[in-house]
């Protein structure tokens, strides 16, 4: 039994499993149809969703499975009771468990506990099958992923940390351009850049945005992180140097641009990038699905 709880689980060979066979669902979804047949999962949300919780229900039905929606967003979960009796009851239902939550102790834990492949749909620290959507679209749109640079521009969240993950087992250059304190967790960047030299890429931090230049992608993502109740104007002056702009395409040389979403327009990226030629944004969103699909198959058959 395997989870994916980081992201660091995965080998490279493993990866391009995940993204071969994500690319085949969405070229020929028929050939998948009965794969879960007759399994499920537990689709446990602490946080809102569109694009998260719409694609995993969507990938256990295109799979034959079923997904099973607990909103949680009330504060439930470790409450009424504990996190591990949660994920025990659970086990003994479902065939899965994808957890969308505000901690990523409380992902560990339904891992600790049950019996079940445990799935992040996003945490604090790490949204692991984001950045194999995203890593899906780069490779669609440039036809390879090793040697490929890949420029982040803005707060290093959980969303960062994933790219670099991904990045680093994947061989892609990823740089972090962040306002100085703001970079991502120290510890996962570390650990990212040791597998890079092994895989033949670099990871970087810098601060200052005149120094993006020869990206071959350009990545943003919200500002203020969902749950911060920090208003978006209140931290305009300092990443305001830091939006995706036609001016920072057009400095970075870009090929294409590309943002997780919900996008906060005319913030971190401008009306004009999101909707240009360069952006890729709605491909990354429907990509979710796919790679939705081809996880849910290798981590339940597992």
């Amino acid at each position: 039994m395997r989870h994916l709880l980081t992201g660091f689980e995965f080998s490279q060979d493993e990866y391009l499993d995940i993204l071969d066979t994500a690319a085949d669902m969405k070229k020929e979804p028929r050939k998948y149809a009965k794969v879960l047949e007759g399994k499920s999962g537990a689709i446990m949300f602490e946080k809102p969703s569109l694009r998260t919780r719409t694609t995993f229900e969507l990938a256990f039905f295109r799979l034959g499975g079923h997904g099973i929606y607990l909103d949680l967003q009330n504060g439930e979960l470790g409450k009424r009771e504990t996190i591990g009796d949660y994920s025990r009851n659970l086990c003994r239902w479902v065939d899965s468990l994808v957890g969308r939550v505000f901690s990523q102790k409380t992902l560990e834990e339904l891992a600790q506990y049950g019996s079940v492949p445990v799935i992040n749909a996003l945490s604090d620290m790490y949204h692991p099958a984001q950045a194999m959507a995203d890593y899906m679209t780069v490779r669609e749109h440039l036809g390879k992923l090793q040697g490929v640079r890949l420029c982040y521009l803005g707060d290093g969240n959980n969303v960062t940390n994933s790219l670099l993950v991904a990045g680093s087992i994947l061989g892609v250059n990823v740089d972090c351009c962040v306002p100085e304190g703001c970079g991502p967790d120290v510890q996962v960047f570390a650990k990212a850049s040791e597998i890079a030299k092994r895989n033949g890429c670099e990871l970087r931090v810098f601060n200052d945005p005149a120094a993006v230049k020869n990206a071959d992608v350009l990545y943003t993502d919200t500002w203020v992180s969902m749950g911060d109740n920090t208003p978006l104007d209140s931290v305009k002056k300092k990443f305001m140097p830091y939006q995706i702009n036609s001016a920072m395409v057009e400095q970075s040389e870009a090929k294409i641009v590309m943002h997780c979403l919900p996008a906060h327009r005319n913030y971190e990226i401008t009306d004009e990038v999101m909707d240009g030629q360069k952006s890729v944004v709605f491909d990354e969103a429907e990509n979710r699905l796919h790679i939705h699909m081809s996880v849910l198959s290798k981590l339940i058959e597992a």
